[in-house]
């Protein structure tokens, strides 16, 4: 059987931690941001970790 590749558009999104968790960036941010309140923009700033119903399948399509 051939090997796995890894999905390339999960790899662009999710990064894995030293301790295995996987973090991602939040959305809502990329554009029409001038709608937005500075406020929201800056809660949307930074990671937060995969939701635990999606982990099993991030990790499939990385590989792990």
């Amino acid at each position: 059987m051939p090997k796995m590749k890894t999905h390339s558009g999960m790899k662009k999104r999710v990064r894995i931690t030293g301790s295995g968790k996987l973090r991602r960036e939040q959305t809502g941010k990329r554009h029409l941001a001038e709608a937005k309140p500075t406020k929201r923009k800056r809660r949307l700033s930074g990671t937060v970790e995969v939701a635990p119903s999606h982990v099993k399948k991030a990790k499939k399509l990385l590989g792990l």
